[in-house]
């Protein structure tokens, strides 16, 4: 089974190096590394490698691959980064960000901080990161995700995997001179993936990456609970 899912795992990279959507060799190895059948539920394990996102329960989803491998190439990770990531899901994600910042020898390891609001989530997630081999690089944390984590801040990079209906001014506060912010921002039907460059001064440069249908961002700077974005 190990073998079929590796041939599957390198099938996909294959198809998103061939439409131009993996561009650099350190996302291509980290999508071949990270087996992402231990990140969905067992019984979806068999569409593991499908270009598509799936649901992990309570409401959330793992992304489709080409999504997270558009984000990990405009974050422009490098080994020695201190990442948040906000909205940590199955785990899978920040699975494949610390495998660029941290390579399993990495003479200058950085580190993953992941928050996830959904207990139950947060747990599941730090059990499928032991098993992967990633629970030394990956920290993750229970709170609102809206508001960063100012414990572990400044961050070289924050990678939003839910979707905002503004920026929430907190994240833009903990990214360092030089950092890098993803986020999708918009409503429930229309966002748009935003990449935020804070230069040296403190001046942000906004570029607009791509359309994108994310989960949305709850919390006291994303969506309340209540809100009519949820029904």
């Amino acid at each position: 089974m190990e073998d079929v899912m590796r041939r599957l795992r390198e099938r996909l990279v294959r198809k998103l190096v061939e439409e131009g959507i993996i561009k650099s060799e350190k996302v291509k190895r980290a999508m071949l590394t990270v087996p992402r059948e231990l990140f969905v539920p067992e019984h979806l394990r068999e569409l593991a490698y499908e270009d598509t996102p799936l649901p992990i329960g309570h409401g959330q989803t793992i992304s489709a691959p080409h999504m997270v491998a558009i984000m990990l190439e405009e974050a422009e990770l490098d080994e020695g980064m201190k990442v948040l990531e906000v909205g940590t899901g199955s785990g899978y994600n920040a699975a494949l960000i610390a495998e660029i910042v941290a390579p399993r020898g990495s003479k200058r390891p950085g580190h993953v901080y992941t928050i996830e609001r959904i207990p139950e989530l947060a747990e599941r997630a730090r059990r499928n990161l032991e098993r992967a081999g990633y629970a030394d690089r990956v920290t993750v944390i229970v709170g609102d995700g809206s508001k960063g984590y100012p414990p572990a801040a400044p961050y070289d990079r924050i990678i939003v995997t839910a979707a905002a209906p503004d920026m929430p001014r907190p994240l833009v506060d903990q990214l360092k001179p030089g950092g890098i912010l993803l986020i999708p921002v918009g409503d429930k039907w229309n966002q748009i993936l935003y990449k935020i460059v804070k230069k040296t001064d403190g001046k942000l440069v906004v570029k607009k990456v791509t359309p994108c249908v994310f989960v949305p961002l709850v919390g006291e700077y994303g969506w309340r609970e209540d809100a009519a974005y949820l029904v």
